[in-house]
């Protein structure tokens, strides 16, 4: 895989906060990460892992990764269309592992989708309930083909989706490990593009493939450059409010959505919670 370090990748032309790796910082986050994915896989005693393959940066930066660390025989892709995906953006999930030399299945979730949907009709309407559904479905088929083939499951999810709770609560996130969790969103595509990611893959427009059209930004109400920046300076950082809004020149409503992203999303990093003894 060529490894060549893209100093200019970044969102959009002018984030409020550069969190850009150095390239020594970079190739310490590659190795670091392709080695906590070959340790889990081995004290897992799995014959390798599954990833479910998206056509967005955060799973084909995770697929290369795995794909350096437990081999082309390592890694079995799953792709899950229904009729909600755009069709580009699947077709870019099956690049991804044709490019890696990886096995790889095409599983239409469309019909176990609609199975749900015909067993409780009343909510088929409503399109975050049924958006999740298909979320969860994939999460179901990847935890079938690895319990049937001894193979760890491996997430997706970077920090800014993490901090905001931007994912679907036993979807998305029923993982074994999320290898790329400990970076915001600006240093994933920083880190595609060190490791041979084509750039048009690394600035793909992400979205969580829920509904037609649908993008991350626009559900959010922030696009991520702005969500990583705040995280870090306000959430992660410590720095008050009003020096946030001052420190990154973003206003203050900004400031405020992210931080209610994270506090109502808080039940998502946690185990279920069960009364005190």
């Amino acid at each position: 895989m060529s490894r060549t370090s893209d100093q200019s990748v970044l969102l959009s032309d002018d984030p409020p906060l550069d969190l850009r790796l150095s390239d020594a910082e970079l190739e310490k986050a590659r190795e670091r990460i392709v080695s906590f994915i070959a340790d889990l896989v081995d004290d897992a005693g799995a014959e390798g892992a599954v990833l479910g393959l998206s056509g967005g940066i955060d799973s084909t930066l995770t697929a290369h990764l795995a794909v350096e660390a437990l081999g082309e025989d390592g890694l079995h892709g799953i792709t899950m269309p229904a009729k909600v995906n755009d069709p580009d953006v699947m077709s870019d999930a099956e690049r991804v592992a044709h490019d890696l030399g990886i096995e790889y299945d095409v599983v239409e979730i469309q019909p176990i989708a609609e199975s749900v949907f015909d067993a409780f009709p009343e909510a088929a309407d409503d399109r975050t309930a049924a958006g999740n559904v298909y979320v969860r479905t994939r999460a179901v088929l990847n935890y079938f083909v690895a319990n049937a083939e001894n193979r760890v499951v491996l997430g997706t999810g970077n920090r800014a989706e993490a901090m905001t709770g931007y994912f679907t609560k036993y979807g998305d996130q029923a993982v074994d490990c999320n290898p790329i969790g400990n970076l915001y969103k600006q240093q994933v595509r920083q880190l595609a593009a060190h490791v041979g990611v084509p750039r048009d893959l690394v600035m793909q427009e992400p979205t969580a493939g829920m509904w037609e059209g649908q993008t991350d930004a626009d559900e959010m109400g922030l696009d991520y450059d702005t969500v990583d920046a705040i995280l870090a300076v306000h959430v992660d950082g410590g720095l008050s409010r009003a020096a946030t809004v001052r420190e990154l020149d973003v206003p203050e409503a900004a400031v405020d959505r992210v931080v209610e992203l994270s506090e109502r999303s808080a039940h998502k990093r946690s185990m279920p919670p069960a009364p005190e003894r």
